[in-house]
Protein backbone atom coordinates (compact mmCIF):
# COMPACT_ATOMS: atom_id res chain seq x y z
CA UNK A 1 0.00 0.00 0.00
CA UNK A 2 1.59 3.75 -0.97
CA UNK A 3 2.12 6.62 1.56
CA UNK A 4 -1.25 8.26 0.01
CA UNK A 5 -3.26 5.38 0.75
CA UNK A 6 -1.87 4.90 4.09
CA UNK A 7 -2.77 8.39 4.72
CA UNK A 8 -6.13 8.62 3.21
CA UNK A 9 -7.13 5.45 5.28
CA UNK A 10 -5.81 6.67 8.35
CA UNK A 11 -7.27 10.03 7.45
CA UNK A 12 -11.41 8.57 6.84
CA UNK A 13 -10.58 6.17 10.00
CA UNK A 14 -9.77 9.59 12.16
CA UNK A 15 -13.04 11.06 10.98
CA UNK A 16 -14.88 8.22 11.84
CA UNK A 17 -13.77 7.79 15.11
CA UNK A 18 -13.96 11.06 16.27
CA UNK A 19 -17.47 12.29 14.21
CA UNK A 20 -18.02 15.55 15.58
CA UNK A 21 -14.39 16.48 16.56
CA UNK A 22 -15.60 19.54 19.03
CA UNK A 23 -16.10 17.47 21.76
CA UNK A 24 -12.56 17.16 22.37
CA UNK A 25 -10.63 20.13 23.47
CA UNK A 26 -8.21 21.22 21.23
CA UNK A 27 -5.02 22.22 23.29
CA UNK A 28 -5.57 20.76 26.68
CA UNK A 29 -8.07 19.74 29.15
CA UNK A 30 -11.58 21.15 28.97
CA UNK A 31 -12.46 23.88 32.30
CA UNK A 32 -14.11 21.94 34.70
CA UNK A 33 -17.29 23.67 36.58
CA UNK A 34 -19.04 22.23 40.09
CA UNK A 35 -21.60 21.04 36.99
CA UNK A 36 -19.04 18.81 35.48
CA UNK A 37 -19.21 14.70 35.93
CA UNK A 38 -17.66 13.12 38.01
CA UNK A 39 -15.42 11.02 35.25
CA UNK A 40 -13.47 12.10 32.47
CA UNK A 41 -12.12 10.43 29.68
CA UNK A 42 -9.19 11.15 28.31
CA UNK A 43 -8.61 10.14 24.52
CA UNK A 44 -5.48 11.29 22.09
CA UNK A 45 -6.14 10.53 18.20
CA UNK A 46 -2.56 10.43 17.54
CA UNK A 47 -3.22 6.68 19.50
CA UNK A 48 -4.49 5.73 15.89
CA UNK A 49 -1.00 6.20 14.07
CA UNK A 50 -0.34 2.65 15.53
CA UNK A 51 -1.21 0.66 12.46
CA UNK A 52 -0.24 -3.50 12.63
CA UNK A 53 -0.97 -5.32 10.09
CA UNK A 54 -4.36 -6.26 8.12
CA UNK A 55 -6.44 -8.30 10.40
CA UNK A 56 -4.34 -7.98 13.49
CA UNK A 57 -6.74 -7.83 16.88
CA UNK A 58 -4.93 -4.53 17.74
CA UNK A 59 -6.10 -2.50 15.63
CA UNK A 60 -7.40 1.09 15.51
CA UNK A 61 -10.82 0.10 15.10
CA UNK A 62 -10.72 -0.77 18.41
CA UNK A 63 -10.90 3.15 19.79
CA UNK A 64 -13.91 3.80 17.08
CA UNK A 65 -15.86 1.15 19.33
CA UNK A 66 -14.80 2.44 22.63
CA UNK A 67 -15.32 6.34 21.70
CA UNK A 68 -19.25 4.87 20.92
CA UNK A 69 -19.70 4.29 24.12
CA UNK A 70 -17.98 7.46 25.21
CA UNK A 71 -19.56 9.51 23.10
CA UNK A 72 -23.16 8.65 23.66
CA UNK A 73 -22.04 8.80 27.73
CA UNK A 74 -20.93 12.59 27.04
CA UNK A 75 -23.90 13.57 24.87
CA UNK A 76 -26.07 12.61 28.41
CA UNK A 77 -24.17 14.39 30.79
CA UNK A 78 -22.52 11.34 32.47
CA UNK A 79 -18.71 11.91 31.34
CA UNK A 80 -16.79 14.88 30.09
CA UNK A 81 -14.18 14.50 27.53
CA UNK A 82 -10.69 15.94 27.36
CA UNK A 83 -7.34 16.04 25.06
CA UNK A 84 -4.26 14.66 26.73
CA UNK A 85 -0.68 15.56 26.10
CA UNK A 86 1.82 13.55 24.95
CA UNK A 87 4.47 11.25 27.32
CA UNK A 88 7.76 13.26 27.57
CA UNK A 89 10.55 11.15 27.32
CA UNK A 90 11.86 11.69 31.26
CA UNK A 91 8.58 10.99 31.74
CA UNK A 92 9.06 7.62 29.94
CA UNK A 93 12.30 6.88 31.76
CA UNK A 94 10.32 6.87 35.24
CA UNK A 95 9.51 3.39 33.78
CA UNK A 96 12.11 2.31 31.19
CA UNK A 97 15.47 2.01 30.43
CA UNK A 98 17.07 4.74 27.93
CA UNK A 99 18.80 1.88 26.41
CA UNK A 100 15.45 0.42 25.55
CA UNK A 101 13.46 3.81 24.91
CA UNK A 102 16.35 4.37 22.17
CA UNK A 103 15.86 0.85 20.71
CA UNK A 104 12.20 1.75 19.72
CA UNK A 105 13.06 5.00 18.43
CA UNK A 106 15.72 3.47 16.04
CA UNK A 107 13.37 0.48 15.02
CA UNK A 108 10.34 2.58 14.70
CA UNK A 109 12.18 5.05 12.24
CA UNK A 110 14.32 2.54 10.78
CA UNK A 111 10.88 1.16 9.02
CA UNK A 112 10.58 -2.45 11.21
CA UNK A 113 7.26 -4.27 11.28
CA UNK A 114 7.76 -5.42 14.74
CA UNK A 115 9.75 -4.97 17.93
CA UNK A 116 13.10 -6.85 18.42
CA UNK A 117 12.19 -7.44 21.97
CA UNK A 118 8.85 -9.52 21.19
CA UNK A 119 5.88 -9.87 19.77
CA UNK A 120 4.36 -6.34 19.16
CA UNK A 121 4.08 -4.62 15.38
CA UNK A 122 5.27 -1.29 14.48
CA UNK A 123 4.46 1.01 11.74
CA UNK A 124 5.77 4.50 10.94
CA UNK A 125 3.42 5.94 13.51
CA UNK A 126 4.17 3.83 16.70
CA UNK A 127 6.20 5.80 18.37
CA UNK A 128 3.86 9.03 18.71
CA UNK A 129 1.01 6.72 19.01
CA UNK A 130 3.33 5.26 21.87
CA UNK A 131 4.12 8.91 23.30
CA UNK A 132 0.47 9.70 22.76
CA UNK A 133 -0.42 6.64 24.93
CA UNK A 134 1.39 7.10 27.71
CA UNK A 135 0.69 10.73 28.29
CA UNK A 136 -3.08 9.75 28.27
CA UNK A 137 -2.21 8.15 31.81
CA UNK A 138 -0.19 10.42 32.77
CA UNK A 139 -2.89 13.37 31.84
CA UNK A 140 -5.27 11.73 33.76
CA UNK A 141 -3.22 10.99 36.69
CA UNK A 142 -2.85 14.53 36.94
CA UNK A 143 -6.74 15.34 36.92
CA UNK A 144 -7.14 13.16 39.35
CA UNK A 145 -4.52 14.27 41.62
CA UNK A 146 -5.29 18.13 40.86
CA UNK A 147 -9.19 17.55 41.94
CA UNK A 148 -10.33 18.10 38.21
CA UNK A 149 -12.35 15.17 37.84
CA UNK A 150 -12.69 12.20 40.22
CA UNK A 151 -12.33 9.56 38.07
CA UNK A 152 -10.16 9.41 35.22
CA UNK A 153 -10.76 6.89 31.93
CA UNK A 154 -8.10 6.68 29.23
CA UNK A 155 -8.62 5.90 26.04
CA UNK A 156 -5.48 4.51 24.29
CA UNK A 157 -3.61 2.30 22.42
CA UNK A 158 -1.36 0.33 22.18
CA UNK A 159 -2.17 -1.43 25.42
CA UNK A 160 1.03 -1.25 27.60
CA UNK A 161 0.86 -4.04 30.47
CA UNK A 162 3.06 -6.70 28.93
CA UNK A 163 5.81 -3.50 28.95
CA UNK A 164 8.71 -4.07 31.57
CA UNK A 165 11.74 -1.82 31.56
CA UNK A 166 13.47 -2.93 28.66
CA UNK A 167 11.09 -5.31 26.77
CA UNK A 168 7.79 -4.76 25.04
CA UNK A 169 6.09 -7.62 23.57
CA UNK A 170 2.17 -8.45 24.09
CA UNK A 171 1.12 -5.79 21.76
CA UNK A 172 3.10 -3.61 23.88
CA UNK A 173 5.50 -0.93 23.83
CA UNK A 174 5.74 1.35 26.59
CA UNK A 175 3.81 0.62 30.29
CA UNK A 176 1.45 2.87 30.40
CA UNK A 177 0.03 2.48 33.84
CA UNK A 178 3.48 2.05 35.45
CA UNK A 179 4.42 5.52 33.83
CA UNK A 180 1.42 7.33 35.28
CA UNK A 181 1.68 5.18 38.85
CA UNK A 182 5.71 6.72 38.89
CA UNK A 183 4.46 10.32 37.31
CA UNK A 184 1.78 10.66 40.96
CA UNK A 185 4.58 9.36 42.85
CA UNK A 186 7.08 12.32 41.27
CA UNK A 187 4.90 14.75 41.27
CA UNK A 188 2.38 14.59 43.67
CA UNK A 189 4.50 12.34 46.14
CA UNK A 190 1.57 9.85 46.05
CA UNK A 191 3.32 7.21 48.71
CA UNK A 192 1.05 3.91 47.89
CA UNK A 193 -0.57 3.20 45.10
CA UNK A 194 -3.05 -0.11 43.90
CA UNK A 195 -2.64 -1.38 40.44
CA UNK A 196 -5.67 -3.79 39.80
CA UNK A 197 -6.02 -5.72 36.56
CA UNK A 198 -8.57 -7.94 35.37
CA UNK A 199 -7.54 -8.37 32.06
CA UNK A 200 -7.41 -12.17 30.96
CA UNK A 201 -3.69 -11.86 30.08
CA UNK A 202 -1.07 -11.53 33.03
CA UNK A 203 0.50 -8.43 33.48
CA UNK A 204 3.69 -9.55 33.80
CA UNK A 205 5.25 -6.27 32.86
CA UNK A 206 3.79 -4.40 35.52
CA UNK A 207 4.37 -7.30 37.94
CA UNK A 208 8.30 -6.78 36.83
CA UNK A 209 8.64 -3.42 37.38
CA UNK A 210 7.14 -3.33 40.47
CA UNK A 211 8.55 -6.80 42.05
CA UNK A 212 10.69 -5.44 44.78
CA UNK A 213 9.33 -1.66 44.62
CA UNK A 214 6.96 -1.89 48.11
CA UNK A 215 5.25 1.64 47.20
CA UNK A 216 2.78 -0.39 45.05
CA UNK A 217 0.31 -2.99 45.56
CA UNK A 218 -0.38 -5.40 42.29
CA UNK A 219 -3.52 -7.36 42.10
CA UNK A 220 -4.11 -9.53 38.64
CA UNK A 221 -6.79 -12.00 38.18
CA UNK A 222 -6.01 -13.42 35.03
CA UNK A 223 -6.67 -17.09 33.01
CA UNK A 224 -3.96 -19.37 32.60
CA UNK A 225 -2.39 -21.39 31.43
CA UNK A 226 -1.94 -18.34 28.65
CA UNK A 227 -0.18 -15.68 27.21
CA UNK A 228 2.18 -15.07 28.87
CA UNK A 229 2.53 -17.95 31.24
CA UNK A 230 3.15 -15.87 34.25
CA UNK A 231 1.25 -14.99 37.34
CA UNK A 232 1.14 -17.97 39.41
CA UNK A 233 0.35 -17.28 43.33
CA UNK A 234 3.55 -18.09 44.20
CA UNK A 235 4.63 -15.14 42.55
CA UNK A 236 4.61 -12.66 45.62
CA UNK A 237 7.56 -10.02 44.65
CA UNK A 238 10.58 -10.02 46.81
CA UNK A 239 12.16 -7.52 49.32
CA UNK A 240 10.00 -4.34 50.27
CA UNK A 241 7.48 -5.96 47.58
CA UNK A 242 7.19 -8.95 48.96
CA UNK A 243 3.39 -9.73 49.49
CA UNK A 244 2.63 -6.87 47.54
CA UNK A 245 2.08 -8.73 44.20
CA UNK A 246 -0.94 -10.38 44.02
CA UNK A 247 -1.51 -12.98 41.55
CA UNK A 248 -5.09 -14.66 40.80
CA UNK A 249 -4.82 -17.29 37.69
CA UNK A 250 -7.75 -19.28 36.77
CA UNK A 251 -8.70 -21.63 34.28
CA UNK A 252 -9.94 -21.08 30.99
CA UNK A 253 -14.08 -20.31 31.23
CA UNK A 254 -13.54 -18.68 34.79
CA UNK A 255 -15.87 -16.03 35.41
CA UNK A 256 -18.01 -13.85 37.55
CA UNK A 257 -18.07 -16.15 40.77
CA UNK A 258 -14.00 -16.59 40.67
CA UNK A 259 -13.02 -12.60 39.45
CA UNK A 260 -15.46 -10.44 41.10
CA UNK A 261 -15.11 -13.40 44.49
CA UNK A 262 -11.85 -12.67 44.56
CA UNK A 263 -12.19 -9.12 43.85
CA UNK A 264 -14.36 -8.60 47.32
CA UNK A 265 -12.79 -11.72 49.22
CA UNK A 266 -8.55 -11.04 48.62
CA UNK A 267 -8.40 -7.15 47.28
CA UNK A 268 -10.62 -5.42 49.39
CA UNK A 269 -9.09 -7.03 52.75
CA UNK A 270 -5.65 -6.71 51.27
CA UNK A 271 -6.22 -2.85 50.05
CA UNK A 272 -7.71 -2.17 53.59
CA UNK A 273 -4.40 -3.59 54.68
CA UNK A 274 -2.04 -1.35 52.25
CA UNK A 275 -4.45 1.74 52.49
CA UNK A 276 -3.17 3.12 48.90
CA UNK A 277 -3.64 7.31 48.42
CA UNK A 278 -4.65 6.26 44.94
CA UNK A 279 -6.47 3.32 43.00
CA UNK A 280 -5.54 2.66 39.26
CA UNK A 281 -7.13 -0.07 37.35
CA UNK A 282 -5.77 -2.01 33.72
CA UNK A 283 -8.97 -2.32 32.13
CA UNK A 284 -8.62 -4.88 30.21
CA UNK A 285 -11.68 -6.15 28.32
CA UNK A 286 -10.59 -9.43 26.50
CA UNK A 287 -12.11 -10.98 29.80
CA UNK A 288 -15.19 -10.83 28.42
CA UNK A 289 -17.37 -13.71 27.49
CA UNK A 290 -16.77 -13.95 23.13
CA UNK A 291 -13.39 -12.46 23.17
CA UNK A 292 -11.40 -13.87 20.31
CA UNK A 293 -8.21 -13.44 22.45
CA UNK A 294 -9.11 -15.48 25.78
CA UNK A 295 -11.57 -17.74 27.49
CA UNK A 296 -13.24 -15.90 30.55
CA UNK A 297 -16.88 -15.53 30.90
CA UNK A 298 -17.17 -12.09 32.25
CA UNK A 299 -20.61 -10.15 31.30
CA UNK A 300 -21.03 -6.53 30.88
CA UNK A 301 -22.70 -6.61 34.58
CA UNK A 302 -19.31 -8.53 35.97
CA UNK A 303 -17.37 -5.53 34.48
CA UNK A 304 -20.46 -2.92 36.35
CA UNK A 305 -19.49 -4.91 39.61
CA UNK A 306 -15.73 -5.10 39.29
CA UNK A 307 -15.64 -1.37 38.79
CA UNK A 308 -17.96 -0.69 41.50
CA UNK A 309 -14.98 -2.48 44.15
CA UNK A 310 -12.47 -0.39 42.67
CA UNK A 311 -14.60 2.38 43.23
CA UNK A 312 -15.13 1.46 46.54
CA UNK A 313 -11.24 1.30 47.52
CA UNK A 314 -10.88 4.18 46.17
CA UNK A 315 -13.74 6.01 48.25
CA UNK A 316 -12.14 4.56 51.40
CA UNK A 317 -8.81 5.28 51.38
CA UNK A 318 -7.66 7.18 48.31
CA UNK A 319 -10.71 10.13 48.61
CA UNK A 320 -12.09 8.74 45.65
CA UNK A 321 -8.89 9.01 43.19
CA UNK A 322 -9.28 6.38 40.68
CA UNK A 323 -7.35 6.23 37.00
CA UNK A 324 -8.26 3.38 34.70
CA UNK A 325 -6.42 2.65 31.83
CA UNK A 326 -7.60 0.65 28.63
CA UNK A 327 -5.77 -2.73 27.91
CA UNK A 328 -7.01 -6.08 25.94
CA UNK A 329 -10.55 -5.95 24.06
CA UNK A 330 -10.73 -7.10 20.88
CA UNK A 331 -14.37 -8.08 20.07
CA UNK A 332 -15.50 -4.86 18.78
CA UNK A 333 -18.97 -5.12 19.61
CA UNK A 334 -18.11 -6.72 23.16
CA UNK A 335 -15.59 -3.86 23.87
CA UNK A 336 -17.80 -1.32 23.40
CA UNK A 337 -20.76 -2.67 25.38
CA UNK A 338 -18.34 -3.80 28.12
CA UNK A 339 -16.43 -0.22 28.27
CA UNK A 340 -19.93 1.46 28.41
CA UNK A 341 -20.73 -0.72 31.73
CA UNK A 342 -17.54 0.33 32.57
CA UNK A 343 -18.07 3.87 32.49
CA UNK A 344 -21.74 3.92 33.54
CA UNK A 345 -20.64 2.82 36.99
CA UNK A 346 -17.55 5.21 37.03
CA UNK A 347 -20.04 8.12 36.14
CA UNK A 348 -22.44 6.51 38.66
Amino acid sequence: MNDNLQRSRRDFLIDSVLGASAWLTAGGLTTLSAQTPVTQVFYDPATLKHEPSDGHPERPQRMAAVLESVRALEKAGRVSVAMPRPATEDEILLVHALPYLNKVRTEIAGGRRSLSTGDTELSAGSWTAALAAAGTVVTGVEAVMTGRTRHAFCALRPPGHHASQSRGMGFCIFNNIAIGARHAQRRYGVERILIADFDVHHGNGTQEIFWSDGTILFFDTHQHPWYPGTGLPNEQGEGKGRGLIMNNPFPAGSGRKEILGVFREALVPAAEKFKPQLVMVSAGFDSRAGDPLGQFTLTDADFAELTSVAIEIARQHAGGKLVAVLEGGYSLDGLQRAVRAHLERLAA
